[in-house]
């Protein structure tokens, strides 16, 4: 993504329109996974489940063949059957994506596609379900990043498109922060689709990738807050180097109401870093939704967060972290406490 501009702007003034030919040829991994391969990713020695889903998933990927076993008179035994999709569980910051992108990159496969759920999804919305069936059949690889469920219709959607690729020989690549035979708890009535679900959960392998977040080992824990002065002087010194949005925080969070989610990554295409004035607490669980999802967008990008007001860290109410909706709470905040630490321009 280019960076070439520099001076400040604010995200509310932007409106991006996205067509179905660009959003199917952004599905590939983020920018900082442009380099991510297994030989990277960095097992944890503490967490024996890291290098044992690095070493299934090199296998799933084409390579790291387990060796035959047996003599000259013997009969190798045989390695059982591996399913089309792998389906990678954990907590935030073990490297699922990393993970997700090494697979991306190692698979010798002529067409293969990397995305976050929301952007699947958005596909359909945007050319129609048959259509989406049509451009994804006879593709060697679906990569499905952060697979979690806000919608039951979405997640249907989802589970019904895979069920098609399956037969065609599509392998299939997926992370969650949750199982997917336990997608949906506490959040709706998950019966009402629970055969759906169980169908899309028998194309998986479910892999449990154990450890700590790695963010959270780079950084002290807590999202920086700057009063007016240092607000202004990080701003000022940021553009003159890189396009800067400056945005009073509410109106930000009214605006991403106005975008498809989508849409979020167009909104900051050439932004250096992102400036948030006088952060407050949500009161409302879809606007709280709606910006874990820029949150998403500006961490791929690697765009660093200047704030004033709340720390980014407290943003979401203590119910809202004990509801169903936790985990992807907990995700953001580990993000936004990183991307208040990174420098501009890194």
């Amino acid at each position: 993504m280019s960076r070439t501009s520099t001076g400040i702007v604010r995200l509310t003034d932007r409106h991006p329109q996205v067509t179905g030919a660009e959003m199917v040829a952004a599905l590939t991994p983020p920018p900082q996974f442009d380099g991510a391969t297994f030989a990277t990713y960095r097992a944890d020695d503490a967490y024996p489940s890291q290098q044992e889903a690095k070493d299934l998933l090199e296998k799933f990927s084409g390579g790291g063949a387990v060796p035959a076993r047996g003599g000259l008179f013997r009969r190798a035994k045989r390695e059982p059957e591996m399913k089309p999709g792998v389906y990678l569980d954990g907590g935030f910051g073990v490297g699922k994506t990393h993970l997700l992108a090494s697979i991306y990159h190692a698979m010798p496969a002529r067409r293969k596609y990397f995305g976050s759920f929301i952007e699947y999804t958005a596909l359909v919305g945007a050319i129609g379900y048959q259509k989406t069936v049509e451009l994804f059949r006879g593709a060697d690889l679906l990569c499905i990043d952060e697979f979690e469920l806000d919608d039951p219709g979405d997640t249907m959607v989802m589970t019904r498109l895979i069920a098609e690729l399956v037969p065609t020989g599509t392998k299939l690549a997926a992370t969650s922060n949750t199982p997917p035979n336990a997608l949906g708890e506490g959040r709706f009535a998950a019966q009402d689709f629970l055969r759906e679900i169980h169908a899309m959960s028998a194309h998986f392998q479910t892999l449990r990738i154990d450890g700590t977040d790695y963010r959270q080992r780079a950084v002290d824990g807590h999202a920086i807050v700057l009063d007016s002065e240092e607000y202004e002087a990080a701003l000022a010194d940021a553009a003159g180097d890189t396009l800067v949005a400056d945005d009073e925080f509410a109106a930000l969070v009214a605006h991403l109401a106005t975008v498809h989610p989508s849409r979020y990554i167009r909104l900051i295409e050439e932004i250096g870093a992102i400036g948030l004035r006088d952060v407050t607490t949500f009161d409302d669980q879809s606007a709280a939704l709606r910006f874990v999802a820029f949150v998403d967008r500006a961490y791929d990008a690697q765009i660093p967060i200047r704030a004033t007001g709340v720390a980014l860290d407290r943003v979401f109410r203590d119910d809202m972290l004990a509801g169903g909706y936790r985990k992807k709470y907990l995700r953001a905040i580990s993000r936004l406490v990183a991307l208040t630490h990174s420098p501009v321009g890194a």
